[in-house]
């Protein structure tokens, strides 16, 4: 998986195109993409777990925990795969059509 496209991919979650179906992740796959984009953009966690009253910051340092180790190729591919798998879903032909023409 290029760098390329794992920037487009990122863009699109990011920023939804308008025009296009609209993608809502469920609260699952948001951190799916949060710990692989960490993954790919600084590597192994590299801070203190939240506090015992910070759910979502706990939520978000557990996910992203648990890919420590994880190649940033493969966090890049699953970061990607999950997104076009996502854009199926909901037909949005178009994006990943963006997506596979990055190179």
């Amino acid at each position: 998986m290029s760098q390329a496209q794992f920037d487009v991919a990122v863009d699109i979650v990011k920023n939804p195109r308008a025009g296009r179906p609209t993608m809502k992740p469920s609260q699952d796959q948001q951190l799916f993409f949060y710990k692989h984009f960490k993954q790919v953009t600084v590597g192994d966690v590299n801070t203190s777990r939240p506090g015992f009253t910070d759910f979502k910051g706990k939520a978000m340092w557990d996910a992203w925990s648990s890919v420590k180790g994880m190649s940033k190729e493969d966090a890049r591919k699953a970061y990607v795969d999950q997104l076009k798998q996502l854009l199926e879903s909901i037909g949005d032909t178009e994006s990943i059509a963006e997506v596979d023409a990055a190179q």
